[in-house]
């Protein structure tokens, strides 16, 4: 595969907890690569450090219930020797928000794999998981997800330095009216209309189209891997369920005796901890599932960049075929020989030829048109080549990233699942211990 080796050399570090702590079970897992050095993250820290649930009048009147994240941002300088860390300024912004910012960003670097959101919605859950989106546990993830969205951009050597990045983290209501500013709607729709549904490039950059494909592939082996783990939670989920069956058993039975009743009482418990705390496991587990639905995401933005250079690059062609269309035109109206049927050339034949001036005017008109032509061929091609490099740089970039994330969200993954096994040890271990003291 293509994008299996790193391509980069440049210092980076890894976010992400690789053993089991306390910590999360505070859901603050988040696995992610930050370029440090950057100029976004020497001026300031960036966290959404909390959720909150408010009911308000939509576009249309009408009353809604929706979730606002708080953002907050302080200088990064360090404090000094016996002081206190300056307060951070906060502002509140809504999913939406977040997502007219990701737009943005797609719409101005279209060569840029633009970091994904976190699902707006709850899919590939274990069952017993509320997947409503208002659902304090699912809010709490997305709260994670948009602080690793929000920290994603402001380590990316480009976006970092944009102004409406900045504004986004700084300005509550001013933001809205300066993306708007920017024009970028408009871009979106131009390039919309320029696309066809037989929109066919003659001579695509096999490495973009291997590219595509690998994304493709991702796509799918993520999809399968989220589908198996959340099947297999859905039956870890009830074996250890089961468990608290032997915890009413044990304490019935130990009703019934006298020797062996504490035992069999002490052991009963046991295996109502153990069946109650899987509820917490596979919450905590979520997380860890969170880390892989970001790259499934991150697939569509890399089938992004594809798309874009697809359609420079078709750009390009219907230019080059236009300029030999307007070539071809003026070598018959010098020569008089016609080499295709035209409406033209059958207008000719009916009401005769045109005279030598007018031939002689079309001749020039053409001969203008052709020059722009080659202009218009030459800054395409210069756009087309300015793409792929920077596009490219970005894609480099990516694959490291890409490794590395994927590599720590597994080994935690692991891990976790090695800490499960081992309090289900203790917990057997502990009412075996129950057993020989009856």
């Amino acid at each position: 595969m293509m994008m299996a080796d790193s391509g980069s050399s440049e210092e980076v570090a890894v976010i992400c907890n690789t053993d089991i702590t306390s910590a999360e079970s505070e859901n603050n897992i988040i696995n992610t690569m930050v370029e440090r050095g950057t100029v976004l993250l020497r001026k300031m820290e960036i966290s959404v450090a909390e959720a909150d649930k408010r009911t308000g009048k939509n576009t249309v009147n009408m009353q809604e219930t929706y979730t606002v994240y708080l953002i907050e941002t302080r200088p990064a300088e360090s404090v000094p020797e016996g002081g206190t860390p300056a307060a951070p300024d906060t502002l509140w912004r809504r999913y939406s928000e977040f997502e007219l910012l990701r737009t943005y960003l797609l719409v101005t670097y279209p060569y840029i794999i633009i970091p994904p959101l976190p699902e707006k919605r709850a899919e590939f859950v274990w069952h017993k998981l509320s997947a409503d989106n208002l659902d304090p546990d699912f809010v709490e993830r997305r709260r994670v997800g948009l602080e690793n969205f929000l920290l994603r951009v402001a380590s990316h050597p480009v976006l970092s330095n944009d102004k409406i990045v900045f504004l986004f983290l700084t300005e509550e209501k001013g933001w809205r009216d300066a993306v708007q500013e920017t024009g970028f709607q408009d871009k979106v729709d131009s390039r919309l209309k320029s696309l066809s549904a037989m929109l066919r490039v003659k001579n695509p950059d096999k490495r973009f189209m291997g590219l595509k494909h690998y994304s493709d592939e991702l796509n799918t082996i993520i999809l399968q891997l989220l589908r198996v783990r959340a099947r297999v939670a859905d039956r870890v989920y009830g074996v250890y369920k089961v468990h608290g069956n032997y915890g009413r058993v044990f304490s019935e039975w130990s009703a019934i005796e006298k020797e062996m009743g504490d035992g069999l009482q002490s052991a009963g418990h046991h295996m109502d901890t153990y069946a109650a705390a899987i509820d917490d496991i596979l919450e905590e587990e979520e997380h860890y599932a969170d880390q892989l639905k970001e790259y499934l995401f991150y697939t569509d933005s890399v089938r992004s960049v594809c798309r874009k250079h697809e359609l420079i690059q078709y750009e390009l062609e219907m230019a080059a075929q236009d300029l030999t269309y307007k070539k071809q035109q003026k070598e018959e109206l010098a020569t008089g020989a016609v080499r295709i049927f035209s409406l033209k050339g059958m207008t000719s034949k009916l009401f005769g030829q045109e005279s030598q001036e007018q031939r002689e005017g079309r001749i020039a008109a053409l001969e203008q048109s052709i020059q722009e032509g080659e202009e218009a061929i030459k800054e395409k091609d210069a756009e087309c080549q300015e793409f792929v490099q920077k596009a490219w740089t970005d894609i480099e970039r990516f694959k490291e990233q890409k490794d590395k994330d994927l590599r720590e969200a597994l080994i935690s993954y692991a891990i976790m699942q090695i800490s499960m096994c081992k309090k289900g040890i203790q917990v057997w271990s502990n009412a075996k211990e129950c057993f020989n003291k009856m």
